[in-house]
């Protein structure tokens, strides 16, 4: 099968969603399918292999220019192929994060690009267009999230092939636009979730809750599993006499909630000793998050347990597996609903196990795959109660290690998920 698959590039940092697309389309590909894997605003980053295509539509350069300035709307061809230029994206991309990509200007933007060939963005979905029906004829076409759906209705119309659209995560940014911005986003997204076939979700869970964003049919949201690339994940035995260590692998930022998890450990620490107990935190910091950061590690610092705390920083797949299997348990607080839990999975793909909060996705994994415990969110000392009680019952520890390990291995992986997706592109190949 000929698939188009649309995903959006994170300005050069560790995204989620553009691991799982990457996955995704390398274990698609590995089954014999013709995947693009298309980049939009920046290329991508994966601690991978990049299967994605080495070019970029909707480059976020021009696409910025182009809702700034109507000269650039119509710009000559040479200036608009060179602002395209990945090596450049890449560049400019450092600099993402900062307060003037932010509030009003962000939401015009975001806006502007969901509604499709009447945006000032209109040049570059004519040229997306022209790249799927003249070089790559695709037979199903994939968007990889709800905030591109002003895309769909010029693909269906040129293309004449099914559109869907995944679902994973936008929430989150939809919930931070300022009004009226918002409320226009959300009128916008209805107004185009008629114009995909269906949409696709990581979880029962995140279909369910992204349906009052979308006002569509359940029937209209299938789920599809999130799945890992299991090589290299290693189970790890706790040697004798080295301190329990939490790991956490993810953004850096109050919405993964590293400043609970900073309490719990301090709360810890208190209770068994600081000796017994290490940290370990690792992910990117956006310049946005710099000084959040900078306070956890103040806070660390005052009660003199900076000593007991590694700030490994952004780790590459080697690094990431290295980093699983040099920790006792995995522990992710969020403060919002997370709608994937991508890490939480690779943690117990190592047979780690994790501690979550009792809300969003992670009810459901560990219903799927038993390999951990879900914390109150709303009870003060939940975590640091969870992670003693883990502590001081190692055979419980690993026992969920390893439940999560089969179940992750035996339901979570890359191939299935592949193969889960497949069905959902041949139904509505066949159909159309």
């Amino acid at each position: 099968m000929r698939i188009a698959y649309i995903t959006a590039g994170a300005a050069g940092m560790y995204c989620g969603s553009c691991l799982h697309d990457n996955t995704l389309a390398a274990a698609l590909q590995k089954g014999g399918h013709d995947v693009a894997l298309i980049p939009m605003y920046t290329p991508i980053r994966t601690d991978e292999d990049d299967v994605s295509i080495d070019r970029v539509f909707y480059g976020a350069v021009n696409v910025y220019l182009e809702q700034r300035w109507k000269f650039f709307q119509r710009s000559p061809g040479i200036l608009h192929w060179l602002l395209d230029r990945p090596a450049l994206l890449r560049k400019v991309s450092r600099f993402a994060g900062s307060s003037a990509t932010q509030g009003e200007q962000l939401g015009a933007l975001a806006l502007s690009v969901l509604r499709g060939e009447d945006g000032r963005q209109r040049r570059e979905l004519d040229d997306l267009v022209e790249w799927l029906r003249d070089d790559f004829k695709p037979q199903i076409v994939h968007i990889t999230n709800a905030l591109l759906l002003g895309l769909a209705r010029t693909l269906k119309r040129e293309l004449r092939v099914p559109v869907l659209c995944g679902v994973q995560g936008e929430d989150m940014f939809i919930d931070e636009m300022v009004e009226p911005y918002r409320t226009r986003f959300v009128a916008e997204l209805r107004n185009h979730a008629i114009d995909v076939d269906g949409f696709v979700a990581p979880n029962r869970y995140y279909a369910d809750h992204v349906r009052g964003y979308l006002a569509t049919s359940a029937e209209k949201i299938r789920v599809v599993r999130l799945g890992v690339t299991l090589h290299g994940h290693e189970t790890r035995k706790h040697p004798a006499g080295e301190p329990y260590t939490i790991g956490f692998l993810a953004r850096l930022c109050p919405e993964k909630g590293v400043h609970q998890l900073v309490s719990a450990f301090q709360q810890l620490a208190r209770r068994v000793g600081s000796q017994r107990v290490r940290l370990r935190m690792a992910g990117y910091v956006g310049p946005r998050d710099a000084d959040y950061i900078d306070e956890q590690q103040r806070r660390l610092a005052d009660c003199g347990l900076s000593d007991r705390v590694d700030w490994v920083g952004e780790v590459d797949r080697e690094a990431k597996l290295r980093f699983l299997s040099s920790i006792d348990v995995f522990c992710l607080p969020t403060v919002y609903k997370e709608s994937k839990g991508l890490p939480a999975l690779e943690a117990m793909a190592s047979a780690v196990p994790v501690v979550l909060p009792a809300h969003g996705s992670f009810p459901e994994l560990i219903e799927w795959t038993g390999g951990g415990v879900l914390v109150d969110p709303e009870t003060d000392n939940g975590f640091a109660d969870a992670l003693e009680a883990l502590m001081g019952d190692p055979e419980r520890g690993r026992e969920l290690g390893q439940a999560g390990h089969q179940a992750v291995h035996r339901e979570f992986s890359d191939e299935a998920m592949a193969a889960a997706t497949l069905r959902e592109y041949e139904r509505w190949v066949c159909t159309s």
